[in-house]
C-alpha cells in the first residue's frame, strides 16, 4: 500500500526558496555554465545551488561551513553494476542538493511495507547551502594487483596516480586511498550526514565506506565575499587562497582543460585529501613569538611579518638584525607560497576536525585538507615536497591520511556524474 505523498511545510517554504533563486539566475559566475550561479535567500536554511553543470558544485562554490568526506571501495560488482551506482548517486545528489529527498518518495511516503526511500533526518531543513561532489580514485581504474576491473585502465589521466610518501608521513592505510570519493558540504551538520548517509545506503551492495571525516570551521575562503577563516592554531589560513571572483586564474590553476591528457576529464579537477594531525597541546604552550616566527604571520591581523595587512604581499627579502629574513626562510608561509614554488597554486577546501581524545588523553584534532588542482604534479606536489622537507610546523603537525582523486567535470540533466569515461 502507498502513502499520500506529504511535505512538511518547512520543505515547502524551502522548495519555494529553490525554485526563485534558480529564476534570478545571477551569480558571480553566471554566463561560465558553471553550477555556482545562484540567487542568495534571506535564509541560508533555503540556499540551493544546481547540481548540474559544466563544472561539479563544491569546487569554487563559497565554502560552506561543514563537511562530511566519505570514501568507498568498489565491491565486485561489473561495470554495468558501477554505472548504475554512478547514476542513482547522481540522481539522488540531484535531488537532495535542492531541499529533496534521496529517493523518489519522501521519508515518509512510498510503499508502507518497504523501507523509506530517505531516512528522514533532515525532512524539515532546507538545502543548506549543500554541495555534493563525485572523484574516482586511481584504483578504480586498476587494481592493485593490476586487475582492470571495469575496462577504464587505458583511460586513467597520467596524473591520476597514488601520491607519494612525502618526508615524515606517518600514513594510516584506511585513511588513505579508495577507489570513489563524495564530498559534502552544507552549512547545516545534519545536512551533509544526511547526504553521505543516504549515498552510503544506496551503494550497500556495490561499494562499502571505507572512512568518512567529519569537518567544521572551513579552513579556507573560495570568494571574496567570506573573511578569511581560522585553523586550530588560532592563524588565518588561506589568505592567498584561489577566489572564485578571478575566473582567469581559476581556469588557469583548477580546471582541467581539453587536450590536456584524457578527454573525459576536461572541465573536471583534481582533488587531494589529507588529514593533518595538529599536536595541539605543545603548540598552545609555544609562546607566540615562535608561533608567529613558524607561520611567518601574524596571530592577530593575519599579516606578513614585513609588514602591511593580511593581504599585502609577504617581503620575503626584507632583513632583519643580523642580518637575518624578517620571514624565516624555512616559514610555513615563505614554503608554501606560489612565488617559492614556480608560480603553483590550488584552491583549498579545507576544515578543521576534532575526532574525540586519544589514549593519552590529548585532542584527536587538526586539519582535513583538501585542495582542487588542474595538475596536481605541477601544484600539490612540489608544494608538499618543499613543505614536508623543511617547514618548521613539521614539529607540530604530523600527516596521517592521503588521497588523490580525479574529479570530473559536471553532469548534464539526464545523465550521470563520470558518464564520458564510460562512452565507447
Amino acid at each position: 500500500m502507498a502513502r499520500t505523498f506529504r511535505i512538511s511545510r518547512r520543505k515547502a517554504l524551502s522548495l519555494a526558496g529553490v525554485s526563485a533563486a534558480a529564476g534570478v539566475g545571477a551569480g558571480i559566475l553566471a554566463g561560465r555554465g558553471t553550477p555556482e550561479a545562484t540567487a542568495t535567500p534571506a535564509d541560508p536554511d533555503l540556499l540551493a545551488y544546481p547540481f548540474y553543470g559544466e563544472h561539479q558544485a563544491g569546487i569554487i562554490t563559497p565554502a560552506q561551513d561543514r563537511l562530511h568526506f566519505a570514501v568507498f571501495d568498489v565491491d565486485a560488482i561489473s561495470r554495468a553494476e558501477l554505472i548504475g551506482l554512478l547514476e542513482d548517486w547522481t540522481a539522488a545528489a540531484a535531488r537532495m542538493s535542492q531541499g529533496g529527498s534521496a529517493g523518489a518518495f519522501a521519508p515518509d511516503a512510498g510503499p508502507y511495507e518497504a523501507p523509506p526511500e530517505d531516512t528522514g533526518e533532515a525532512m524539515d531543513l532546507g538545502p543548506s547551502g549543500l554541495t555534493i561532489t563525485f572523484g574516482f580514485g586511481p584504483t578504480l581504474f586498476t587494481a592493485s594487483d593490476g586487475t582492470d576491473r571495469f575496462g577504464i585502465a587505458a583511460r586513467r589521466p597520467r596524473a591520476l596516480t597514488a601520491l607519494p610518501k612525502f618526508s615524515g608521513d606517518m600514513l594510516e592505510d584506511r585513511i588513505s586511498g579508495g577507489d570513489l570519493c563524495i564530498q559534502a558540504c552544507a552549512d547545516d551538520p545534519q545536512v551533509a550526514v544526511h547526504a553521505i548517509r543516504n549515498l552510503s545506503r544506496i551503494a550497500f551492495g556495490r561499494a562499502s565506506l571505507r572512512y568518512s571525516q567529519l569537518g567544521f570551521g572551513r579552513t579556507s575562503s573560495t570568494s571574496t565575499a567570506q573573511v578569511t577563516p581560522r585553523n586550530l592554531f588560532g592563524f588565518k589560513d588561506g589568505t592567498a587562497n584561489l577566489k572564485a571572483e578571478d575566473p582567469a586564474a581559476v581556469e588557469e590553476h583548477v580546471w582541467v582543460a581539453e587536450g590536456d591528457d584524457q578527454a573525459w576529464m576536461a572541465g573536471g579537477s583534481y582533488l587531494v585529501s589529507r588529514k593533518v594531525r595538529m599536536n595541539v597541546e605543545p603548540w598552545d604552550r609555544t609562546r607566540l613569538s615562535e608561533q608567529e616566527r613558524s607561520i611567518g604571520r601574524t596571530k592577530g591581523a593575519g599579516a606578513p611579518l614585513s609588514g602591511g595587512d593580511e593581504f599585502t604581499a609577504p617581503d620575503f627579502g626584507m632583513q632583519g638584525s643580523g642580518g637575518r629574513p624578517i620571514i624565516e626562510e624555512h616559514s610555513h608561509v615563505r614554503l608554501a607560497h606560489p612565488e617559492t614554488n614556480g608560480g603553483a597554486r590550488m584552491l583549498r577546501r579545507g576544515y578543521n576536525f576534532v575526532d574525540g581524545n586519544d589514549d593519552l588523553g590529548r585532542l584527536d584534532a587538526g586539519l582535513f585538507f583538501i585542495c582542487f588542482q588542474r595538475d596536481p604534479e605541477r601544484s600539490f606536489i612540489p608544494v608538499q615536497t618543499r613543505l614536508a622537507g623543511s617547514d618548521i610546523l613539521n614539529e607540530y603537525i604530523r600527516h596521517v591520511g592521503s588521497a588523490l582523486f580525479a574529479v570530473p567535470g559536471g553532469a548534464t540533466e539526464g545523465s550521470y556524474v563520470g558518464a564520458r569515461l564510460f562512452e565507447a
